[in-house]
C-alpha cells in the first residue's frame, strides 16, 4: 500500500520493497521445511523418524514463515489526533504535542518520530530502500504535520 493522503487529512503508509522479499523467503521457507518433512521418513541411515518428528518439521517451518511474515507488519497511521506506529510486535499511539519531529537521519534504514526527553520511535514502514515512496511518505506526513499546526523543529 502506497502513502495516501487527501483532503480528509489523513495518512497510512506501509513498506513496499520488503513485502517482495519477504512473502516469497517465507513461502520457500515453509515449502523447505514441509519437503523436508517427507522425506524425513525415507532416510537410509537408520535413522527412525516418526510422524510425530514429520509434524514438527512443519510447525518449525511455519513459525519461521510467521517470523519472516512479520517484516512486512509494520504501518504508519496519521491524523489531525496523532500518529499510531505499528512496527513489528508493538503498536504504539502518540498525540501530536508529544512529537517534536519527524525525521529521517543520514543513513538510518527507517524514519522516526522525535519525541520528548531526546527519545524517539523509529517508523519501520518507512525505510530507506523503499526510495522514492519513502520520500513521498515522507513529504506527506510533514505536510499533514504543518496543515494541523505542528511545524517540524
Amino acid at each position: 500500500m502506497s502513502a495516501s493522503t487527501g483532503t480528509d487529512g489523513f495518512v497510512q503508509v506501509r513498506p513496499k520493497r520488503v513485502r517482495n522479499v519477504a512473502v516469497p523467503a517465507a513461502v520457500v521457507v515453509f515449502v523447505v521445511c514441509g519437503v523436508a518433512a517427507v522425506m524425513l521418513r525415507r532416510t537410509s541411515n537408520g535413522l527412525l523418524l516418526t510422524v510425530s518428528d514429520q509434524v514438527a518439521m512443519v510447525g518449525i517451518g511455519a513459525v519461521l514463515a510467521g517470523l519472516i511474515l512479520l517484516s512486512i507488519r509494520p504501518r504508519l497511521r496519521a491524523d489531525e489526533n496523532g500518529v499510531e506506529v505499528r512496527n513489528s510486535i508493538l503498536t504504539r499511539r502518540y498525540s501530536w504535542s508529544d512529537v517534536r519531529g519527524v525525521s529521517f537521519p543520514e543513513g538510518a534504514n527507517c524514519a522516526r518520530l522525535e519525541l520528548p526527553d531526546d527519545e524517539y520511535e523509529s517508523i519501520s514502514a518507512i525505510q530507506s530502500f523503499d526510495g522514492e515512496h519513502a520520500v513521498r511518505a515522507m513529504r506527506d506526513l510533514r505536510a499533514l504535520r504543518r496543515e494541523i499546526g505542528h511545524i517540524d523543529g
